[in-house]
């Protein structure tokens, strides 16, 4: 019975999610999600998974569409995805571990936020992913998994950690920390291959999420603590709101100060994409 108590919050590793596999309480998402070929990922899924895994499309279940000027991911309602939850069968009581490819920025880390938004302590996201996953030469499965469907899951989100642009902005001009989880080419303004604008929030300060990753991996959390807390400079974890281009890889980041112990940072939802829908906005560019 102690086993069915573990609880993985942050990152679990490849090789205890393997001795955890067949748990009673487990239930695995695998996200991968390509850009530019929005159903490779589930395409991939239906030819290899870790066994057991259901998948969670980041434009289906983990966006709304349907939502106009919210950026290129629209944060979803809660009904929506508390319904999908219920599908797969997911409950309080269970324990869930996310994957992607790779490093988890797309898009197992969204889903990761995404639940613990909800309050739902028990989500990992798998260390290295399906990558390492293959590398350590783990079982894989095509096998489509049957959900024992559940109700709704008893949450909402706590929109105190979801932030809109206006919100942002007034977070800025108060002096709160606004930390753009983009690559530094793209904050600087240098390039920019998805939005029509490039440029960054006035305000805002780049700390790219792949600066968290070693060799595939998240770097150790003592470490991450270190630069974290000298970019928070004595500010409490709940002035930090986190940002990227469509608020995807910005949960990348969410997750590396949690691992690292800052907890209860936000997210600005709509993101870049977000910020610049309306022309009005000001738009910084360089350092």
């Amino acid at each position: 019975m102690s086993e069915m108590k573990t609880t993985w919050r942050t990152l679990v590793s490849a090789q205890d999610l393997a001795a955890a596999l067949g748990r009673e309480d487990l239930i695995v998402f695998d996200t991968r999600h390509s850009l530019a070929e929005p159903e490779a990922g589930e395409a991939a899924w239906r030819a290899a998974h870790i066994p057991g895994a259901f998948y969670a499309h980041l434009d289906r279940e983990l966006s709304d569409h349907r939502k106009p000027h919210a950026g290129r991911h629209p944060w979803p309602d809660a009904a929506d995805f508390t319904a999908a939850l219920g599908r797969w069968g997911v409950t309080p009581a269970h324990q869930v571990v996310v994957y992607d490819a790779a490093d988890g920025a797309l898009a197992a880390a969204r889903l990761w936020f995404m639940l613990r938004t909800l309050g739902h302590e028990r989500v990992a996201v798998l260390d290295g992913g399906l990558q390492h996953w293959q590398a350590l030469g783990l079982p894989l499965e095509s096998r489509v998994p049957v959900a024992t469907p559940a109700p709704p899951y008893p949450a909402t989100f706590d929109e105190q950690r979801l932030l809109d642009a206006r919100q942002v902005q007034a977070h800025v001009a108060s002096g709160g920390l606004l930390l753009d989880a983009r690559a530094a080419e793209r904050f600087r303004g240098d390039v920019e291959p998805i939005d029509r604008v490039a440029g960054h929030v006035p305000g805002a300060r780049n700390r790219p999420y792949a600066q968290s990753m070693q060799d595939g991996r998240f770097r150790p959390a003592d470490e991450l603590a270190h630069e974290f807390q000298s970019l928070l400079q004595g500010r409490d974890s709940g002035e930090v709101v986190a940002m990227c281009g469509s608020g995807v890889t910005a949960c990348h980041l969410l997750l590396a100060l949690e691992h690292a112990g800052v907890n209860d940072a936000r997210l600005f939802t709509g993101s870049w994409s977000g910020w610049i829908d309306d022309p009005q906005r000001p738009i910084a560019r360089g350092e």
